[in-house]
């Protein structure tokens, strides 16, 4: 029998950036090419251009806004199921959960759709977040969150959650790859402090868990040794984190390092970045659930170090256990990138575990298993 074309609905906020909107949209693609239905709800955001042109259909809901008239949703999203009949509907985020679970318990059984949820991070443990895990199958994107699912709410059973590790287009992302010299020469230009130097790369958006006191005193350690390299801080600032980036900026120029290390904001092209990178960084003081442009990185061979906890030691492990540092431990850290700017990098593994492919063929397997036949 030939296995019929599903109907998938992803729900999540908005569609601006970060990791879990990745996902979205990659999910989608492969939806689309595989002969799926592929439609997504949220508030829109600068994603949806992408997403539409791979073929999946965008609907604009602000379902994820924190406040009371974002209930009528709730009858709104009824009526649309009872038009689309979707097989699935994966829920990606706390609050359009909520409101997808409770239009969905408002249809007759015989008109409910399959209901899968992805759990993609440590949320405070409470009720609120425990909506996260009302899917028939709970995704989860590392052993570290399927550990911290059993442990905050014990009554879920182990064998509904399914762990799928995100994954990085191989074929984008691999050994010896490099940006072309239209980009070089238009980065140098705008960035000419980063040129003919070892450059460290801390990637993710300026919030105060990401570690980037951290990478500043790994940075005048490395001075210290008498190692030249630049440091780079590659994402966006949220507009609530301006004075988080005056304290780092007063950090900075309090070591006398204006010249050593340069904020790019808000980056499109982090590929290629990390591609001239010598070493990329993870420094989060709280275990991350996984942490993708570590993967990317190590999947060019670009070495990572990163604080050894969370999904970052998973991958770590896999593909390059000599990057594991001890959580906070700077001296270790910079003794280490020493090593790598003037000796050598140990082997970087091929990255077979942490592949795009491999990401969404065991999110369509979730899919099937639950879908009516």
């Amino acid at each position: 029998m030939t296995n019929k074309s599903l109907t998938i609905i992803q729900v999540l906020p908005a569609l601006n950036g970060g990791g879990v909107e990745r996902g979205t949209l990659e999910i989608g693609k492969y939806l689309v090419q595989q002969g799926h239905r592929s439609l997504v709800i949220s508030a829109g955001g600068r994603m949806v251009e992408q997403l539409t042109q791979e073929g999946s259909e965008h609907i604009q809901a602000d379902i994820g806004a924190k406040k009371l008239s974002t209930l009528r949703y709730i009858f709104w999203l009824r009526k649309l199921l009872l038009e689309i009949r979707p097989d699935i509907l994966h829920f990606r985020s706390r609050l359009p959960a909520w409101i997808g679970y409770l239009a969905w318990l408002t249809l007759p059984k015989a008109s409910r759709p399959n209901l899968v949820t992805t759990f993609h991070g440590q949320h405070s443990v409470n009720r609120y977040s425990a909506i996260m895990t009302c899917g028939e199958r709970v995704i989860t994107v590392s052993e570290m969150m399927k550990d911290y699912i059993l442990r905050s709410y014990p009554t879920v059973a182990a064998n509904k959650i399914q762990v799928i590790h995100r994954g990085v287009d191989t074929h984008h992302y691999y050994p010896g790859y490099q940006p072309d010299e239209t980009w070089l020469k238009q980065w140098f230009e705008q960035f000419p402090q980063t040129k003919d130097i070892a450059l460290l790369t801390l990637p993710g958006r300026l919030t105060r868990r990401k570690g980037i006191e951290d990478f500043i005193e790994i940075m005048v350690k490395l001075r210290e040794l008498g190692i030249a390299a630049h440091g780079l801080i590659v994402g966006e600032t949220h507009p609530k984190q301006s004075q988080y980036q005056q304290e780092l900026a007063t950090l900075i120029a309090a070591h006398d390092l204006e010249n050593a290390i340069t904020f790019t904001g808000h980056r499109s092209d982090l590929q290629n970045i990390l591609a001239i990178s010598s070493v990329v960084l993870s420094l989060s003081k709280i275990p991350e659930a996984f942490g993708r442009t570590a993967t990317e990185a190590l999947s060019m061979g670009i070495p990572v170090l990163g604080y050894d906890h969370g999904g970052i030691e998973e991958q770590l492990n896999e593909l390059f256990p000599e990057g594991k540092v001890p959580v906070g431990d700077i001296k270790y850290a910079a003794d280490k990138i020493a090593a790598y700017l003037t000796v050598t990098v140990p082997e970087i593994a091929p990255n077979r575990l942490f592949t795009l492919e491999k990401m969404c063929s065991e999110t369509i397997k979730v899919y099937r298993s639950l879908s009516k036949m």
